[in-house]
C-alpha cells in the first residue's frame, strides 16, 4: 500500500511539473514575449537574443539549458533529478508549439503584473512538485553552493545581470518594467507555497523531539533550539522546537512533518529580519572557540 501511495505521489509531482511549466511557458509566449520583457532567467535571454537576431526563443532557451542542466547534474549531485530535467525541456517545448497563439499583450506594466503573476504560478507548482525549469535557476543554486549566500540573493545577482543586458538593448524603461516583473514573480511563488514571505520561524511542538532534530540538522542543515513546555489540557510533557529557515526550507520541512510526524503541532511565521549564523552571517561548523 505504502509504495502504491508513493507512486501515486510521484506521479503526483510530475504532473505538478507538467502544469507548472505550461503556465511558464504560455506567460512567456502571451505577455513577456511580445512586451519584450527580459524578466531574469534563460527566457529573459532568449527574449533578448529574439530581438537583436530574430532566433527562436524556444531554441535559444534549449541551447543555454541543456549544459546548465549536466553542469547543475555535475555540481549538485544526482538529486538535482529527472524532474528538473523534465522542466528543462518541457518548457522550450511548450513556448515552440504555442507560438503562434493569435493573443498577445504588448503593453508592458500589464505584462509586467500579469505575466509576472502567471510565471510566479507556474513556478510555485514547480517547486511544489520537487521540480525546476533549469535554466539560470540552476546557476543561482550553483553560486549559493559556492558563495554562501541565501537562495534569494544567489538569484537575484543571476537575474540582475539578465536585467542590466535587457536595459543596454531595449532600454532603461522596459529593464524597470522587467524589474517590476520580477518582484511580481517572486511574490507570488511564495503565495504559492506557503502564503509567506522569504524566511520562516518553525514552531514544533512535539513528543518526538529526536526525529524531528534529526531532520532539521542532518536533512536541512539548520540549528535550532528546544523549550521544555507542557501541554495546557493534558499537562503532558511535551518539547517546542525553534527554528528558522529559508522559504524553500520551510516547504520540505512541510512535507516531512506531513508524512513523518503528523502528530506534531507545527506554526510558520513570517520572519522579516534575520541576524544570525547561516543568515546575516555564514554558516560556522563545528565547535566554536
Amino acid at each position: 500500500m505504502s509504495s502504491f501511495i508513493t507512486k501515486k505521489q510521484r506521479m503526483a509531482e510530475f504532473g505538478y511539473v507538467l502544469f507548472g511549466s505550461t503556465l511558464i511557458a504560455l506567460a512567456y509566449n502571451i505577455f513577456l514575449l511580445p512586451s519584450r520583457l527580459a524578466a531574469g532567467g534563460v527566457s529573459g535571454i532568449s527574449t533578448i537574443f529574439y530581438e537583436l537576431y530574430q532566433f527562436n526563443p524556444a531554441f535559444v532557451q534549449w541551447a543555454f539549458n541543456i549544459p546548465l542542466f549536466f553542469l547543475g547534474m555535475l555540481l549538485l549531485g544526482k538529486d538535482f533529478g529527472m524532474k528538473s530535467l523534465l522542466g528543462t525541456f518541457f518548457v522550450p517545448l511548450v513556448i515552440w508549439a504555442s507560438a503562434d497563439l493569435p493573443f498577445a499583450i504588448d503593453n508592458p506594466l500589464l505584462a509586467a503584473i500579469y505575466g509576472g503573476s502567471m510565471v510566479g504560478v507556474g513556478l510555485g507548482i514547480v517547486y511544489r512538485g520537487r521540480g525546476s525549469t533549469g535554466g539560470l535557476s540552476t546557476l543561482g543554486q550553483i553560486v549559493k553552493k559556492y558563495s554562501g549566500l541565501s537562495s534569494g540573493y544567489a538569484q537575484f545577482i543571476v537575474d540582475g545581470c539578465v536585467v542590466i543586458t535587457s536595459a543596454v538593448v531595449f532600454g532603461l524603461e522596459i529593464a524597470l518594467f522587467a524589474m517590476i516583473s520580477i518582484f511580481v514573480m517572486s511574490k507570488v511563488i511564495d503565495l504559492v507555497q506557503l502564503q509567506a514571505s522569504p524566511s520562516k520561524l518553525v514552531l514544533i511542538i512535539t513528543e518526538r523531539e529526536q526525529q524531528i532534530q534529526t531532520i532539521i540538522r542532518e536533512e536541512i542543515d539548520r540549528g535550532l533550539t528546544k523549550v521544555r513546555s507542557v501541554g495546557g489540557y493534558t499537562n503532558d510533557e511535551k518539547t517546542m522546537i525553534l527554528c528558522v529557515m529559508e522559504q524553500q526550507e520551510a516547504v520540505y520541512l512541510k512535507r516531512v512533518l506531513q508524512n513523518q510526524e503528523p502528530s506534531s503541532f507545527v506554526i510558520f511565521l513570517n520572519a522579516s529580519e534575520i541576524i544570525g549564523r547561516g543568515f546575516s552571517f555564514s554558516k560556522l561548523y563545528g565547535a566554536e572557540k
